[in-house]
């Protein structure tokens, strides 16, 4: 496993734009398969983005698509969220995982490293 810890996260109106980051501690943390996931009051925790060991691959959910951008920097263990045309229905917690299958596989319960997660908050 490894060490993540997120941050970014704030209070915004529609149509801003945040940049999520995720610091991963740990000698391997290049070679994890990194994800974004969020979580809103009352609801399951679901995908947002997800990035392979090299960033040659990112996947998204469909409701993000076009809107966010995930990528990744091994050199310094980071991974970020950019986060444009926030939407109110974007509002969750948003939590920073991690794999080391590069296989992509992106349900929570395939992550074995979990962030403390960081609140988002978009105003209408």
């Amino acid at each position: 496993q490894v060490q993540l810890v997120e941050s970014g996260g704030g209070l915004v109106q529609a149509g801003d734009s945040l940049r999520l980051s995720c610091a991963a501690s740990g000698r391997t943390a290049s070679t994890y398969f990194m994800g974004w996931f969020r979580q809103a009051p009352g609801k399951e925790r679901e995908f947002v983005a997800a990035i392979t060991w090299s960033g040659s691959i990112a996947y998204y959910a469909d409701p993000v698509k076009g809107r966010f951008t995930i990528s990744r920097d091994n050199a310094k263990n980071t991974v970020h969220l950019q986060m444009n045309s926030l939407k109110p229905e974007d509002t969750a917690v948003y939590y920073c995982a991690a794999k080391p299958s590069n296989r992509g596989e992106v349900l929570p319960e395939m992550f074995d490293s979990w962030g403390q997660g960081t609140q988002v908050t978009v105003s209408s």
